[in-house]
């Protein structure tokens, strides 16, 4: 996989609430890449994206759109929402360079409740990782890049780079810190990426949640209906130990 200076679509995949947004940051930081915030999540949620300073209204569309950009860019999505045009877009899901990065389910679904008290169970995003993973795969593409976040917070430069290797990019040190701010992408969506905002690079923050998946028996089964997809993808990702590997 590589950019070869010409162009190259790199896409990141995440469930809600997965500090997919401080990574987003971070390839704003880097400034070789041209980088759309949650495009498809925007059509479905708004009924509009914009994509270099084009308005789309449908998934179509934006797949369209987004097979025709010159240059580097890439896009963080999140799948509280479901893209049946994605899943179908066979030249879409084998160009794009695919990529995916993870929290635990259990992580994620009580930070989703607490900004989102009507959570439903699809919303929480796991098994629509695992089905665009298998798509990106039954198209021809390749495996694509699977990024454990506790990893990116323990160990950043390390994680970045091992990414940046295996997606065909050059690693750039220097985007893993940035100035504190909300990028004018975010406006639309900006109560869901305070912590991203207010961030200057990978840092663990810690969270008490009132309900919680131990005192909620709907949290609970959320958390046991997409346990299981999250830990396949898991069992794909970067193995910091190993890095010519992909787990």
């Amino acid at each position: 996989m590589d950019a070869g200076g010409e162009r190259m679509l790199l896409a990141m995949w995440s469930a809600p609430r997965s500090r997919s947004t401080a990574f987003e940051r971070m390839m704003m930081e880097r400034g070789d890449f041209t980088v759309l915030h949650e495009p498809f999540s925007h059509v479905k949620d708004f009924g509009t994206a914009t994509v270099r300073g084009r308005e789309v209204t449908s998934e179509r569309e934006l797949i369209a759109e987004l097979r025709g950009l010159p240059g580097l860019t890439f896009l963080k999505d999140t799948t509280d929402f479901a893209y049946p045009e994605l899943l179908t877009s066979q030249g879409f899901l084998r160009e794009t360079v695919h990529s995916f990065i993870l929290r635990h389910p259990r992580e994620v679904i009580e930070s989703h409740f607490a900004l989102n008290s009507g959570l439903t169970r699809d919303e929480i995003g796991f098994a629509r990782l695992w089905e665009i993973h298998q798509a990106v795969l039954e198209a021809g593409g390749p495996e694509p890049v699977v990024v454990d976040s506790d990893d990116l917070l323990d160990r950043p430069e390390a994680t970045v780079r091992a990414f940046c290797e295996r997606v065909g990019i050059p690693f750039v040190p220097a985007a893993l810190q940035w100035k504190p701010g909300e990028p004018g992408q975010w406006g639309r969506t900006s109560r869901w990426h305070q912590d991203a905002s207010g961030s200057s690079g990978f840092a663990r923050t810690e969270k008490r949640y009132e309900v919680t998946v131990e005192n909620d028996e709907k949290l609970a089964a959320f958390l046991r209906y997409h346990l299981p997809f999250y830990e396949r993808l898991r069992e794909r990702r970067i193995r910091l130990d190993c890095p010519a590997e992909i787990a």
